[in-house]
């Protein structure tokens, strides 16, 4: 009786199996001739307009310039070198947003946790503020303050002679070897945090361990940085007629995008950080100090942990927005991947091609901080058990 049984429920599996299989199929199908269908209508029209489609043109020369390039760049260069100075543009302000937006949020996130008065009502006005304005409007405004109120740079904002503030953004010391120095304070950095995290995992747990290691590698790198203008001397900047040269810069454009993303992104960072401790039973306060632990050990090995556990997932996700945010860089005019995707389509028309880079760059970029929170995410999750 079971055998015919088993034999029934195995022909129900298999018919069931094959039904789906075939379903899925002329669903796959449909897409195909859907999918199909829409590329030979593109094509068409394409003909038609006599718009020549392909992505030939990254190898023509591009004929604008960019006002700003981690690389070096000129209007003869190609269309493809154009965009690859706009993808690293965007990377460079994604990446040192991300960065203040998270040391930002998470202060901003203790402020509202915080029973002074004064520091819960501050952190709680930086929330509301910012992630009720669109990033848009804010971007606009910034950017208004910085060239409308800053000085002209004949009278720019002295910090002593290490950087001057002006409408021409902030031009600051540099080592004069700047790619020696950078590379020295990079190399210490890494490798100080490397002995100093194996040092402290001795004595403190895994967060604490790097957080302190990185606060280590931090000063490491900053004080090669300073050795290395010592050494080599610094080139400094100086107002030159009307011009201010040496040194380095940050233009107006990126100082605006950069201090937008950093506070819109941190109210929701805040929240995360707030909402990830409050999740924490007030039981495990009780039963950590019970133990005779300080309040600064409870925080440290109890509570932060597991708060950190619940509000890495979301952080991925804010760290993926603030990317893709970066792309009204085009507003203010600094010149990212869409910024110069934009001037592309204006001079040659190839408006399909420059769209699907820029989808596939932010895909590939989104996918890139999606795999490495989900590394970090495992680390937390392990190390809070």
């Amino acid at each position: 009786m079971n055998r015919h049984g088993d034999e029934a429920f195995h022909r129900r599996e298999k018919s069931r199996k094959k039904k789906a299989f075939i379903w899925q199929f002329i669903l796959l199908a449909a897409l195909l001739v859907i999918f199909g269908s829409f590329a030979f209508n593109i094509s068409s029209n394409l003909v038609a307009r006599n718009i020549h489609s392909g992505f030939g043109f990254l190898s023509e020369s591009a004929g604008f310039e960019l006002g700003e390039s981690l690389i070096s760049f000129s209007s003869t260069e190609s269309y493809g070198r154009a965009f690859l100075a706009g993808l690293l543009n965007t990377i460079r302000v994604a990446a040192v947003s991300i960065i203040t937006a998270t040391v930002l949020g998470i202060i901003v996130g203790l402020m509202r946790l915080s029973k002074h008065p004064l520091l819960k009502f501050l952190g709680a006005a930086h929330v509301e503020f910012y992630r009720n304005i669109p990033l848009i409007v804010q971007l606009l405004l910034i950017y208004l303050l910085i060239t409308e109120l800053l000085p002209d740079s004949t009278e720019a904002l002295h910090f002593g002679s290490w950087a001057l503030l002006s409408k021409a953004g902030l031009q600051y010391a540099v080592p004069t070897d700047f790619h020696a120095a950078a590379a020295a304070s990079a190399v210490s950095a890494i490798l100080c945090f490397i002995f100093c995290r194996r040092t402290f995992i001795k004595t403190y747990t895994g967060l604490i361990s790097s957080t302190l290691a990185l606060g280590c590698a931090l000063l490491a790198g900053g004080a090669v940085w300073f050795a290395a203008g010592i050494i080599f001397g610094w080139s400094k900047p100086e107002l030159q007629g009307f011009a201010i040269e040496g040194g380095s810069s940050l233009s107006p454009e990126f100082l605006a995008l950069w201090i937008g993303l950093t506070l819109f992104t941190s109210s929701a960072i805040a929240e995360i950080i707030r909402a990830g401790v409050l999740a924490v039973p007030k039981g495990q306060w009780n039963a950590a100090l019970s133990l005779g632990m300080t309040q600064m050990e409870t925080v440290s090995y109890v509570i932060f942990p597991q708060a950190l556990k619940l509000a890495v997932p979301p952080l991925a996700s804010q760290y993926m927005n603030l990317t893709k945010n970066s792309s009204l860089a085009v507003v203010v005019g600094y010149p990212d991947l869409v910024s110069i995707g934009n001037s592309t389509i204006n001079l040659n028309g190839q408006a399909l091609e420059v769209i699907v880079i820029i989808m596939s760059v932010y895909l590939v970029l989104n996918l890139i901080i999606s795999v490495l929170m989900n590394k970090v995410n495992a680390l937390v999750t392990r190390g809070a058990r």
